[in-house]
């Protein structure tokens, strides 16, 4: 019999399994998330799929509506700019106070996402660098030692992964939005103003970058998608 740590492992496992899914664009906005396809696919009961799914509408990564069940949520232009909006505020504003705190450990492991991002950018590798520029941001908000900032910022990045996912193309993380190395030289020489001004355009440039055209997707196969991970701690 399974202890109860054990079986917030595995929920843990399946919620990150399906989150990174839904960030990455294995799982597109719109798809449907049966809890019975999914159960079978992580060997779990409807009950856990239904308290991860939960969790991730409480995200806003899911949406969950009476007698339909979950699918990936699809945001509205609306919200769309409502995302923008809010990371405008929280990011320019919190550069001050990184570039005050920033360490040399900051500075590497902010190097290597970026490098990262760079390398999946030229093998055209799109998921992945939505994911390396995402992890990016939230790192950076990490320096500022706030763990409110840095919890909202890391939704606000994920919410603007499925927001690309809807409306986005290569250029919505591309060079014309800015190469994030660019904002780390600002932050290290000091220049406050310069790096505030080109984290408010950089994110301007991703947002004017949206198409705001919809498409369907087919329903995905979970168990081909999950399989890899079915095996929760």
């Amino acid at each position: 019999m399974k202890s109860n740590r054990d079986g917030t492992q595995r929920d843990e496992a399946i919620y990150q399994a399906l989150r990174n899914a839904i960030v990455d664009h294995r799982l597109r906005p719109g798809a449907r998330l049966p809890e019975d396809s999914l159960g079978r696919a992580f060997s779990v009961s409807r009950t856990s799929i239904r308290k991860v799914l939960q969790r991730l509408a409480l995200d806003r990564l899911v949406t969950i509506r009476p007698r339909r069940g979950a699918e990936v949520s699809r945001p509205t232009t609306k919200q769309a700019a409502d995302v923008f909006a809010t990371r405008r505020i929280i990011e320019c504003g919190s550069i001050r106070i990184i570039a005050e705190q920033m360490t040399g450990e900051d500075r590497e492991a902010l190097e290597e996402l970026i490098d990262r991002e760079q390398t999946a950018r030229k093998a055209d590798d799109q998921s992945s660098a939505i994911k390396y520029s995402a992890d990016f941001h939230v790192r950076l908000m990490a320096v500022a030692d706030n763990e409110l900032i840095r919890t909202f910022v890391e939704q606000l990045s994920s919410l603007s992964s499925l927001i690309i996912a809807v409306y986005g193309s290569p250029s919505s993380v591309g060079c014309d939005c800015g190469e994030h190395d660019e904002l780390l030289k600002l932050i290290e020489s000091g220049n406050v103003t310069e790096a505030e001004g080109w984290m408010d355009h950089h994110l301007r440039q991703i947002e004017a970058s949206l198409n705001f055209i919809e498409e369907r997707e087919q329903a995905p196969d979970f168990e081909t998608l999950f399989g890899s991970s079915a095996e929760a701690p």
